[in-house]
């Protein structure tokens, strides 16, 4: 009579708050786990963390059949991240809930954002019955199971949840109104769009740094560009996608979380030692550093392979975590050699640059591992400055950049080397064919030596022999010479002085302008000797120094020689000038009182105007011929 007195007096009590107790287990289960959270209340999420109990089984075992021997202690026993010790357990929550209105409501449950698995069970009398897994209609839909409540009824909740193997899968029990889930997302998201929009500009620019590398190493094939974009991708990859699935229940999301980021910063770490040995050439400059870095190359290896066992092959979580922290340690350790190494070794400037880097990188990794082991004393900071990613963020871009700056200083000063590199070979090879020139050139002038002196004393020698015999012939002979004779004679003389102008210019040590000069003077005033023309010849007072090869010498001497030719046999003159200047070109001007040139005369002799143009151009030199009161022949030769 007392226990039904008893359960008529809380019946009354319910009623009066509007709620039919479903069952006794459920009213003894409220006087334990607290009070029913009213899910028409609910306007856009309710947080439970409260009004909860929980335990943990393990991972094998069939909740059906454990459940009446499970003991639920009130509250979550662990607030905030899940233990490593109870990360491969699964995760039992109980809570009431009841709904006070007219009509069913429907409410969405939501564990956290970390759980691989979620299970829903209504506990009746006999145990516990499945609740069908609803999800709602959205990208995120995995991390959300729907529960529906008929009107002015109650019910106790189970919720059995398998947790990703991370640091960051935290208890965080929600109900969320049905209508209400599109808003509550963004509002989620929206709270995280500030740390998002630094990722994603940050990305961005790195981004444009790994197309700058690739672009040289395409461009070069310097493997350094090709490594310190493996480690830019993988990394930046690696921060891409942390931002994308963060808050973001979602079946890649959490191979990601889980697995995937570790691999990736592990790989992209191996890019990063490979670009550290390669950029330095640590093999021949830098020993030590080059032992190093194969040891972190091989711990990574080690990690690598041993992390991947863990996590698919064993439940010890434990294990797993402590692999990859005292990997991030042993990392930032070595990042911590490489400081010292760096400040004994400060006279080397690309060692320098690493450093910057490398000292930006350590400080913030250091922040950002603290903000992971440290998470309760972390979430105290505002905004963005909670998340371990944002520190990292900002290590790592300050990294990229010296070492991208050491990248461009090390190609310039490549670029450099190389430059005079082949600009000393290219002054080597241009000095081999000015040797060869000049040998060849030494090689003419001793041929051209030769030869003259073989004129001089053969040639020579003979023409002045048949010279003398004419003459005697002639003198024996007196008034009977015949013509013959004669014309041996001026033949003799004539192939005689063409003999010698051929000598004077083949003779290298003719071959400078005053001797030039000197010759034409000398033959002018000569070859009009014994005939009615009187020559004057005008030299200047100062003749410049300068080298004319046999070739230009015997050239301009032929056309002085031919236009004197003319003069004294068509101009009919008395007086012929030779005016001789010398400054930046060598000019000969030849002038006639006589009576100029008309178109007859030039056909008369047009074949020796077209030599004198001939022989001009040859040499890279002009002739004019002009009337002024006579005939003004003009002969220019630059020097």
């Amino acid at each position: 009579m007392r226990k039904s007195t008893i359960r008529l007096y809380l019946s009354l009590l319910f009623i009066a708050i509007s709620v039919t107790s479903k069952s006794l287990v459920a009213q003894d289960d409220m006087a334990l786990t607290g009070a029913y959270t009213d899910i028409s209340k609910v306007v856009i999420e309710e947080r439970i963390l409260n009004t909860i109990s929980s335990s943990y089984i393990t991972d094998k075992s069939d909740l059906a059949l454990i459940y009446h021997g499970i003991t639920f202690k009130p509250g979550l026993q662990y607030k905030g991240l899940v233990p490593n010790n109870l990360v491969t357990k699964r995760i039992i929550l109980k809570f009431n809930i009841c709904n006070t209105a007219n009509l069913p409501v429907s409410i969405y449950f939501c564990p956290g954002f970390y759980f691989s698995k979620i299970a829903l069970y209504e506990q009746v009398q006999n145990g516990i019955v499945a609740i069908p897994p609803v999800l709602p209609r959205t990208s995120d839909s995995i991390g959300y199971r729907l529960i529906t409540l008929n009107a002015n009824d109650s019910a106790t909740i189970i919720a059995d949840l398998s947790a990703v193997k991370t640091y960051n899968n935290g208890i965080k029990p929600r109900l969320i109104g049905k209508d209400h889930l599109p808003a509550f997302i963004a509002k989620l998201h929206s709270n995280y769009y500030q740390g998002a929009l630094i990722t994603y500009v940050f990305c961005g620019l790195l981004l444009m740094m790994i197309l700058f590398s690739l672009t040289n190493f395409v461009q070069g094939g310097n493997k350094e560009f090709l490594y310190y974009s493996g480690y830019a991708i993988f990394l930046g990859g690696l921060l891409f996608y942390q931002t994308i699935f963060h808050l973001h229940p979602s079946r890649f999301g959490y191979f990601f979380e889980g697995y995937l980021d570790f691999i990736m910063q592990g790989i992209g770490i191996i890019f990063y030692m490979l670009f550290m040995k390669k950029f330095l050439n640590t093999k021949n400059r830098h020993p030590f550093l080059s032992r190093l870095y194969n040891a972190g190359i091989a711990l990574l290896y080690c990690s690598i392979l041993s992390f991947s066992i863990l996590h698919y092959f064993s439940n010890n979580y434990g294990a797993e975590f402590m692999v990859e922290n005292l990997t991030k340690i042993l990392l930032l350790l070595m990042i911590l050699v490489f400081l010292v190494y760096s400040i004994r070794h400060w006279d080397d400037k690309l060692l320098r640059y690493l450093f910057w880097g490398n000292l930006f990188l350590f400080i913030f990794a250091l922040i950002s591992q603290l903000a992971i082991l440290l998470v309760k004393q972390f979430q105290s900071l505002p905004g963005i400055f909670r998340s371990a990613v944002i520190y990292y963020q900002m290590g790592l871009f300050l990294e990229l950049v010296f070492f991208l700056a050491g990248l461009n200083y090390k190609n310039r000063r490549n670029i450099i080397v190389q430059t005079r590199e082949r600009e000393t070979l290219k002054a080597q090879n241009l000095l081999k064919e000015y040797e060869k020139e000049i040998a060849v050139y030494k090689a003419q002038q001793e041929e051209r030596q030769r030869i003259s002196a073989d004129m001089h004393d053969e040639l020579g020698a003979g023409m002045t022999a048949i010279r003398l015999m004419s003459e005697i012939a002639r003198n024996k002979m007196k008034e009977n010479t015949p013509v013959e004779i004669e014309k041996i004679s001026h033949s003799a003389d004539d192939v005689l002085n063409k003999m010698n102008a051929i000598i004077w210019s083949m003779n290298s040590g003719n071959d400078t302008l005053d001797n030039l000069i000197s010759y034409i003077r000398s033959y002018s005033i000569e070859y009009f000797d014994n005939t009615p023309v009187q020559c004057k010849v005008n030299v200047p007072a100062e003749i410049p120094d300068k080298e004319l090869t046999g070739d230009k010498r015997r050239n301009v001497f032929l056309c002085v020689k031919e236009t004197l030719n003319n003069v004294l046999k068509h101009s009919g003159g008395s007086l012929v000038t030779v005016d001789i200047e010398a400054n930046h070109s060598l000019r000969v001007i030849i002038t006639d009182n006589g009576k100029g040139i008309d178109l007859e005369k030039l056909r008369q002799f047009g074949n020796g105007l077209k030599n004198i143009t001939r022989r001009m151009e040859s040499i890279e030199g002009s002739y004019k011929i002009e009337n002024k009161n006579g005939t003004v022949t003009t002969l220019d030769l630059p020097l």
